[in-house]
């Protein structure tokens, strides 16, 4: 006798109220324990109470009692099963792939148009210069354009992994830099029409799902603004902290307040590391000495006292930064003034965390 015995014998226990199904289907046989001349099945009953409860108590003694040896001791418990609980919705992710990063730095901005992708990728090129381990995850999902900057948009992302349910993306690595944007792994051109969860969920895939590797700093571009897609990716990253980019305009500097207030809330509590001020002035490549402040003069160093923040620095809007980025070869690469404003601001941040 053992217990599968048992259980093919409880078939025969129907449940009058339940269109004739038995005991076992409904699941309500816990438990069979099987000694020296003793069977001892438990029941699990819902909370509700089942008023044929006591009905199928004895019928499931009478039924082993009509198939055991002679002489066995026969017990029947019920106890009270707790509910199942439901299956979480949509993927899961873990911290794993990010065991081995040391930073995680959010670049942010208020509003858009402010060169925040721009400074992101060419502030994970100077801090690769620098000879640090560099990652950057594109999570601008409404405009990613990483891949542009970077040349790699023909770069197929590889995947690797057991199945599909656990496949971990491979970044691109170009220029010192392990790259993966939301760019990478959509068509060319297509609009992601997406809401704010589907957003959220598709960002975490990038940043959560990626083989990153032992880093020093993973950079992850944000969508401009404040909404719910940063409360999301704030919450559920363990950021080390945040750079915001503004430009010097009035405009631009009144929407750094909101950026600052969303990491310093305190159900977010994440440190603003610096401000960097973006097309600070105009420099025509003609005449590299003169300064033409188009939107303003040190609006962001101003705003960064008030507000308590570290100023990490000041880049020029210049020809060859926008060249550079349309070209795919980061400015960073180089060695000219603007260049080097990049590896300054890298060292400004490597010191600050």
């Amino acid at each position: 006798m053992n217990k599968n015995e048992v259980y093919q014998w409880l078939l025969e226990v129907q449940h009058p109220a339940q269109e004739e199904k038995n005991v076992v289907e409904l699941g309500l046989v816990q438990e069979i324990e099987l000694a020296d001349g003793s069977i001892k099945v438990t029941l699990g009953f819902p909370k509700r109470p089942d008023p044929l409860k006591n009905y199928l108590i004895g019928a499931v003694r009478a039924c082993i009692y009509r198939h055991a040896p002679g002489g066995t001791e026969i017990t029947v418990e019920s106890v009270v099963k707790e509910p199942a609980k439901p299956a979480p919705k949509g993927p899961q992710f873990n911290l794993e792939q990010l065991r081995e990063v040391r930073n995680i730095i959010g670049v942010a901005s208020g509003k858009g148009g402010v060169g925040k992708s721009t400074v992101a990728v060419n502030l994970a090129v100077a801090l690769a210069r620098l000879g640090y381990r560099v990652g950057l995850a594109d999570a601008d999902v409404y405009g990613p354009s990483v891949p542009t900057m970077t040349a790699t948009e023909d770069a197929v992302i590889e995947m690797e992994g057991e199945s599909e349910e656990n496949s971990l993306f491979v970044p691109v690595e170009k220029y010192g830099v392990k790259w993966l944007s939301v760019g990478h792994v959509s068509p060319e051109g297509q609009a992601l029409i997406w809401r704010g969860p589907m957003a959220s969920t598709a960002l975490k895939q990038i940043i959560l799902q990626t083989l990153w590797g032992p880093l020093d700093f993973l950079l992850i571009d944000m969508p401009p603004g404040t909404g719910d897609i940063h409360i999301s990716l704030v919450g559920d990253i363990p950021m080390t902290g945040a750079v915001i980019v503004t430009t010097p305009q009035t405009v631009a500097l009144a929407d750094v307040l909101r950026g600052v207030n969303l990491f310093r809330n305190p159900q977010v509590d994440k440190p603003i590391l610096g401000l960097i001020e973006n097309m600070a002035w105009f420099t025509p490549a003609e005449h590299p000495e003169e300064r033409y402040y188009l939107f303003g003069k040190d609006g962001g160093a101003q705003m960064a006292s008030q507000l308590d923040i570290p100023f990490l620095g000041q880049i020029p809007l210049v020809q060859s930064i926008r060249e550079g980025a349309d070209a795919g070869e980061p400015v960073a690469l180089g060695t000219r003034p603007d260049s080097l404003a990049f590896l300054e601001l890298a060292r400004k941040l490597a010191s600050a965390v």
